[in-house]
Parts: structure tokens; sequence; C-alpha cells
């Protein structure tokens, strides 16, 4: 099913929605690691309960989910894009982007003002063995933040509930997990050494980043937790482990000049650990602090993603809202899957006399579909509308049926008399797109 199917097969799953949905209505709307069933899969299984699942469009609801996991967009972060759902066909849209050990992301769905549709958002982890869910909320929590526990590539599913409709601005970014930074006043460009530089000759790496400030400086606890350890070791001088009870990690300072804690010692995020110095293998260098972070099991991870500043708040894509419109490219070009310079070596061409739906909108780049199904970028300056300038108006020679798909075996969706007056907005696969004097709208060999 494309972007051009009939509206009617979905008006006989009305009569048992509001059933549906009032079954849902109780569901947890923010779930976190290893839950058993989501707000989407709780939903998928009511579709079932309510034997819509076998129905066209309880068929289509389900394969455009699963579809999703499989074919998402590569983004970066952070992103923002506007979008839109379509009662009439059942989707979900999917965005791949990558993330550091460390970090947290930050999702907002906001809905515009009129949206009714119940809209879920799932998170997973790529991983080798397959997608592995990591949070899921639906309408009432759509802004939300979840930690990053392994460098790689994470995946984000949003699908509004069946005949869902409306219009959405989404964003993503990247924060720190930790919420306060170990050296009040300082940030990023006080690093000065970054985890994984040679030490000792290359004999070993930096396990940690090494943050700069004068003797003296207090340093803080970057989370609450409890103190496990204090004491001198040759190479880290006097040290200070903090156990962070909730990210379920080992914090460790290290150089300090003096310690202000002892072991056992409960702390808040904030409170003074010790003064930045340069002892152990640190004194013949300037005062700074060795910041490091452990995890049981794994070791030393870049602690750097948990507290460098965020990510700027990404702007909502300006321009005319082009959503649900109908465009055609000006000149033949590639259809980016990508929103980096890269090219996916798979992306079709796209002619000129091809329709293409705009589902949302990224920065200067339309999200279009093709009449097969196939979602990617087009830059927006690149198109016209093509109920504007249709390629040809034309008066038909002979009656036709107009289709939901450029295929003979579609759906019928309405017919056209002989001499009717159309335009003519498209073609593809030897069928064009018509719009008759009625607004009736569909595929048909001419």
């Amino acid at each position: 099913m494309t972007f051009f199917a009939p509206f009617r097969q979905l008006l006989a799953a009305t009569m048992l929605l509001p059933l549906l949905l009032s079954a849902c209505s109780k569901q947890q709307t923010l779930q976190g690691l290893f839950q058993k069933q989501t707000p989407h899969q709780f939903y998928a299984r009511q579709l079932q309960q309510a034997g819509l699942s076998s129905r066209p469009a309880g068929r289509a609801w389900l394969a455009a989910a699963e579809q999703a996991l499989r074919d998402s967009l590569v983004v970066r972060l952070p992103f923002a894009e506007t979008g839109y759902f379509r009662p009439e066909q059942p989707r979900a849209n999917s965005y791949r982007y990558e993330v550091q050990a460390g970090e947290q992301v930050h999702v907002s769905l906001t809905l515009a003002p009129g949206t009714t549709a119940r809209v879920f958002v799932d998170a997973f982890e790529v991983a080798a063995s397959g997608l592995r869910p990591l949070v899921s909320a639906d309408t009432v929590v759509l802004d939300f933040r979840y930690p990053v526990e392994s460098d790689g590539q994470h995946l984000l599913r949003v699908q509004p509930e069946l005949l869902g409709a409306g219009k959405y601005t989404l964003r993503m970014w990247r924060e720190p997990s930790l919420s306060t930074f170990p050296i009040p006043g300082r940030g990023d460009t006080a690093v000065g050494s970054f985890w994984g530089a040679p030490r000792d000759q290359g004999a070993r790496r930096h396990e940690g980043i090494d943050i700069f400030a004068p003797r003296g400086t207090p340093v803080v606890a970057a989370a609450a937790g409890f103190i496990t350890r204090t004491g001198e070791t040759p190479l880290g001088g006097r040290v200070v482990w903090l156990a962070d009870t909730e990210h379920g990690a080992h914090l460790y300072y290290a150089h300090l000049d003096r310690q202000l804690v002892q072991p056992g010692q409960r702390v808040r995020a904030g409170d003074t650990l010790g003064l930045v110095g340069n002892t152990g293998n640190a004194r013949t260098t300037v005062p700074h602090l060795h910041f490091g972070i452990y995890r049981a099991g794994e070791g030393a991870i870049d602690p750097l993603p948990a507290v460098r500043r965020a990510d700027a708040l990404p702007t909502i894509p300006q321009g005319p809202d082009q959503r649900s419109e109908l465009v055609r490219l000006r000149r033949p070009a590639p259809l980016r899957l990508r929103l980096d310079k890269t090219q996916n070596k798979r992306a079709p061409t796209l002619t000129t006399s091809l329709p293409l739906l705009v589902l949302g909108r990224q920065g200067q780049l339309l999200r279009v579909e093709t009449p097969g199904g196939q979602q990617g970028y087009v830059a927006a300056q690149a198109v016209v509308r093509a109920t504007g300038q249709p390629l040809r108006r034309i008066a038909l020679k002979q009656p036709v049926e107009l289709r939901a798909q450029p295929v003979a075996t579609a759906a019928a969706l309405a017919a056209l008399p002989r001499q009717a007056a159309v335009l003519v907005l498209g073609q593809a696969q030897g069928f064009s797109l018509l719009r008759g004097p009625g607004g009736e709208q569909g595929w048909a060999i001419i």
C-alpha cells in the first residue's frame, strides 16, 4: 500500500477503535529498559484482539512498524524535523543516529494544535544480534531523556495509532549524563588531554580526561553517591573514588592537592571532594584534575561525553509548510537517503514527472515519499507543486478507472467519464496520476 491508497479501506475499522483505545488508556506511558511490554506492543496486541490485524488497515499498520525498523533514515544529532501523519495511510518514520557511551539523548516530539492521534515513540540500540529496545513512550510523555550505555547506533521509531492524523515536530539532541561538571565554572575548553592519548612513550593509554585549573580550585562530585576510597598512589597521587549510585559507575579523581572527604561518606552532586593539584606522576606538570569513569565488568570509558556541554537546541526548520502536498522535481536528481554528504549507491534517480508526497522538512530539505513507498530527501528549492504546475491538462478520450497505485491490480477509487477535464499531476510505471474535475485523484493509463 502506498501514499495513494484508498481511505475507504480503513473506515470499517473505525467502529472498533473507541473500544480499542479505551482498553489502552491505562497503559504506562513511559517505559525504560527491559520492560515486558511497551505501549506500542500493547496497542498492537489490542489490534489483534479486536480482529483488526487480519484486515488490510491493521496489516498495513503492523507492516509499517516492522518496515521502519529495517529501513531508517540516517541523521546526525542534533536533529529537528517537521512531519505529519495521514489517516488514510498507516506509516511509521524512523531515524538512525550515532551515539557515545556516557551521554544521554533528549527526545522531544511536539504535536500541533488539533492533533488528537495517540503517538508511539520507541528507541532501540542497533546491535549485531538485532535491535534491543531501550525506552518507549506514547502521547502523554513525548519529552524524555535516556542514557547511552555503549558507543554505536540507535534507532528511533515514531508511529501514530491507526487512523491517526496531525502534524508534529521532532527534536533530538545530546546532553551530558552527569549533572555537574567536576570543576565548577569550567567546561569543555578546560580539557587539555583527552581519552586514549599515549602515555609512558606509548606503553599505555590515557584512561580519562585532564581538566586544567589553578592549584586549590575546588573539585566536586559530578553525581550523587558515596565515597568508596581515598588514598595516594604513584600514578594518581592523592585520589578520591566516588560510587555514582544513579548511573552504576565509579568516578575517579586524581592528582588532588588535598582530599576533603572520607570513605563511606555520602555526597550530593556539587559537593566538594578535594582541591586541584599535581600530585603523583603529574608533579612535573601544571595543576589539573585527572577525571575518569569506570564501569563494573567494562573498565574505563571515555568520560567526555558524560560531562561535555549539551548540544544547542535544534531549531525548527524554516520555510513554507508543504506537508501533505504533491511535488515534482524541476530537474532529475537522486533521492537522498542520508542527511550527510555521503550518498547511498542504492538511491534511485527521480525524474521530473514522478510525483512525490511531502512528509516533512529538515532544514532546506523536504522528506518525501515516492509512489512506490520509498522515503528520502530532496532540496526544497528543487521542487514545484504538482497541482500548481501539472504536466498537462487534457480531456479524456475514453472513460477511465482511477486506481490507488500505479499497477493494474490496484483497488479502484473512482471512474471518470469520456471528455472529463483532468490534470495530469505525474507519471510512474506507465500510469498517470490524474485529478478529476471534482477533486477525484488516482492512477490510470491514458
